[in-house]
């Protein structure tokens, strides 16, 4: 029915699949996040999205490896300047979100 070869290739599609379905998790994880602080700091969130700039693999704090990734946003103080935020998680967990220094109202 199966040989060794459409296995391999269903086994390879299987955890693209699973990658793709966590990888969606985490952006929509990190899209609470950047809205909720910005929200906690009176700033306006632009474009309502958040886009991954970096991807690697680090160890938590038990020694387990995991994907690290940083998540970038764009925000507003007064609508006429732009600034760049960051969500960075290990794994499924948020470690930070920060926020570029920015001018006040």
């Amino acid at each position: 029915m199966f040989d060794l070869k459409a296995l391999v290739w269903l086994t390879v599609l299987g955890l693209f699949i699973y990658y793709c379905w966590r990888a969606f998790q985490a952006k929509d994880r990190a899209f609470v996040a950047a809205r909720r602080h910005c929200e906690q700091m009176q700033v306006q969130m632009l474009d309502q999205s958040v886009y991954l700039r970096r991807l690697w693999i680090k160890r938590d704090a038990r020694g387990r490896p995991g994907l690290w990734r940083a998540f970038y946003f764009e925000f507003t103080v007064t609508g006429g300047d732009r600034y760049f935020g960051r969500v960075l998680m290990l794994g499924r967990h948020i470690q930070r979100v920060e926020l570029d220094p920015h001018r006040l109202h």
